[in-house]
């Protein structure tokens, strides 16, 4: 990912080579060490995680370290699961380096479901892994920071490659969202013959969706969506801006698991075969909506002209009003939270962005 400076540690890719004697066989650990012939002092093991059917299933989802010890995002976060699990996702994995109480409870809650998973990741080396100092040096270095978060993008999507046919990269502000489709199996269902017809070379590696803002105070003021609750951020957002990001910026994928081998943020890093085929989805079929406050600080200087002050109503989420509803105040009732947000005008719980 770059150059060692200033302290910061980079990740690095290691692979194996398999000798073809045992070409037949799944290694079951793997140790790392210095020089050829030095007496190995770790055993890693190897995941070779096969879906029970024989056949992968559809869509998985994976979210970098959360690192948020004292901000309560919970009703969000419940929101947010529920929509995907709507969508098409058969699970959702997430990563802890510090997480507020509540939002580790709402995690457990759906991963006796067996529909999230939760990872502890601690930082390497003698980075800090300190209630709160953690969070506080992320923010401290910079790039650095977005290089650490290739380790858990690769550590999820290399245990999951062999179990789902798709798997994206998200964080927990964002959506991939259809625009006339019901989920996303009856989206790709449209998307992947067009991107095969519209191939001349390889078929796509990566399907790309263009990334669009929903602000927070986008839309009338104290305008609400009939029949929503007040707490339900997304439902109660259908105002974005009408301007999306440049074709590359910002975009999120769906990684088709046999052709990417390793991945970043944004786009595939490397592909079985040596060659990524992105295929951009037309934003008439689907995009990336995020919810945010404001713009990216790269984008902070154009924010107001671009992006902030031209809005257009997209109600494509609202297809999806009635299951959302009930599945998230059902999830709220069951975990205690549902009497305390109904007792009190409430406008959606705090939430940080991730970027």
């Amino acid at each position: 990912m770059g150059l060692y400076q200033n302290g910061v540690l980079q990740p690095y890719m290691l692979s194996c080579q398999v000798p073809a004697s045992f070409k037949h066989a799944v290694p079951q650990a793997v140790s790392v060490v210095e020089r050829p012939c030095d007496m190995a002092k770790t055993i890693l093991k190897v995941f070779n995680n096969l879906p029970q059917s024989g056949h992968k299933e559809g869509f998985a989802v994976c979210v970098k370290g959360i690192s948020f010890p004292f901000i309560d995002f919970s009703v969000r976060l419940v929101e947010w699961l529920e929509l995907l699990f709507i969508l098409g996702a058969s699970k959702v994995i997430l990563y802890d380096y510090d997480m507020h109480p509540n939002v580790s409870k709402v995690l457990s809650y759906y991963e006796k479901q067996g529909r999230v998973e939760v990872i502890k990741l601690p930082l390497a080396g003698r980075q800090p892994n300190v209630f709160g100092l953690l969070n506080k040096y992320l923010k401290s270095i910079g790039y650095g920071k977005d290089h650490q978060e290739t380790i858990p993008y690769n550590d999820c999507f290399m245990k999951n490659i062999n179990r789902y046919k798709y798997i994206s990269v998200v964080d927990t502000d964002e959506v991939i969202l259809p625009k006339n489709s019901s989920s996303w199996k009856t989206l790709m269902d449209v998307v992947v013959p067009k991107a095969l017809n519209e191939s001349q070379e390889l078929t796509p590696s990566n399907y790309v969706m263009r990334h669009v803002y929903f602000f927070d105070d986008m839309g009338h003021a104290n305008e609400t969506v009939p029949d929503v609750p007040r707490f339900m951020h997304m439902l109660q957002h259908v105002y974005r801006s009408s301007n999306y990001n440049k074709k590359t910026h910002y975009v999120k994928c769906f990684h088709d698991t046999d052709r990417v081998l390793t991945v970043h943020n944004h786009f595939p890093l490397s592909c079985i075969g040596g060659k990524c085929s992105s295929y951009f989805v037309d934003t008439a079929d689907a995009h990336l909506q995020h919810y945010r406050k404001y713009c990216v600080k790269g984008l902070a200087k154009v924010c107001e002209e671009k992006y902030r002050n031209n809005s257009v109503l997209d109600t494509a989420i609202l297809r999806c009003k009635e299951p959302l509803i009930s599945g998230v105040t059902e999830a709220l009732f069951k975990m205690g939270f549902l009497d305390h947000l109904l007792k009190q005008d409430f406008n959606g719980a705090a939430f940080l962005e991730q970027n």
